[in-house]
């Protein structure tokens, strides 16, 4: 979705500091919340609009319709632009409506038309038709999600987060399960409905890195993978967020693995982490691309933290000399 974002960027049909009421007048009418007129698209991308905790879900989230009257009703959980916290869906959805009337093209299909179809990675889907199930005559083989493992005790989430248990979001194994229904899957879910292989990921990766084709615009593209506009602390990670306009820089204070990148990469490295342990992300120093998926959902919140730093350590490091 950023990505896309910063091709209308890049054409002049998108500008970050844009208020989102000028593009979606309906955003919190209803509600009539104050300070609804100064959230921008960049607070939206960098999660600091201050609703990650507004309300959506099916079936209201299953139709445009449905969507902006859900949009409508929000109100802030927090004063815009004063906190990070990361918007699971709800910014995600705001963006996929403000691109969808920038860009006269459904979220899906500009993803499809502007960004996979370019790169030859047709494989890389927001939104399958017929949830793969071949119902509209394209088939997909997509791994079902599975529960692994038993919950870590507090004690060792103590040890490792300082907290004996984790915040509970919208994003619990109960959520991620429906993923596994078609109607989930051909929907798209903007902040983590995207389905692709590992090799897709990475390679989308090194788009960003080599922009191929001038698929973006340069500057747009540097600002969008290098330019932090956000250190405002994350709540659960307890370090600087390091946030551009859609994703994460790794820094230079020494938490890139915190941060999902591992121990061994640059602090240009830029990517983004996904709900059960995917990773994605990609070192300007070195070259590399890096995607892990899996469709085992850890119930182990602490093994699948460590896991994810080693795979990035490990993948950190595989520069050819």
């Amino acid at each position: 979705m950023a990505a896309a974002a910063w091709q209308l960027t890049g054409e002049g049909l998108l500008d970050p500091e844009v208020r989102v009421v000028e593009i979606v007048p309906e955003f919190m009418s209803e509600s009539a919340s104050p300070g609804r007129e100064s959230v921008t698209v960049e607070q939206l991308m960098t999660h600091t609009a201050g609703f990650p905790h507004a309300p959506m879900g099916p079936p209201e989230w299953r139709t445009r319709e449905g969507r902006v009257a859900r949009f409508s009703q929000w109100r802030f959980n927090w004063e815009p632009g004063t906190r990070f916290e990361y918007h699971p869906t709800t910014a995600h959805w705001v963006l996929a409506e403000v691109l969808e009337r920038v860009s006269g093209l459904d979220y899906r299909d500009l993803v499809r038309q502007r960004i996979a179809l370019p790169l030859d990675l047709p494989r890389l889907r927001v939104g399958l038709p017929g949830g793969g199930t071949g119902g509209d005559g394209e088939k997909a083989v997509v791994a079902e999600l599975e529960r692994r493992g038993e919950p870590c005790s507090s004690d060792e989430l103590m040890a490792v987060f300082g907290v004996p248990e984790l915040p509970v979001t919208e994003v619990t194994d109960e959520a991620l399960m429906r993923f596994n229904e078609a109607p989930y899957r051909e929907l798209g879910v903007p902040g983590g409905g995207g389905i692709m292989t590992a090799a897709d990921l990475a390679l989308f990766y090194q788009a960003l890195l080599h922009n191929p084709g001038g698929l973006w615009d340069p500057g747009v593209l540097a600002d969008g993978t290098g330019r932090v506009r956000t250190t405002l602390p994350d709540p659960l990670l307890r370090v600087p967020s390091l946030r551009t306009l859609g994703i994460v820089v790794a820094g230079e204070d020494g938490k890139s693995s915190i941060r999902g990148f591992g121990k061994t990469v640059s602090p240009r490295a830029f990517g983004h982490g996904g709900a059960g342990g995917q990773i994605g992300w990609a070192d300007p120093a070195t070259g590399v691309s890096v995607a892990y998926c899996t469709n085992g959902l850890d119930a182990n919140q602490v093994r699948q933290a460590r896991r994810g730093v080693a795979i990035s350590s490990l993948a950190g490091v595989c520069a050819s000399r």
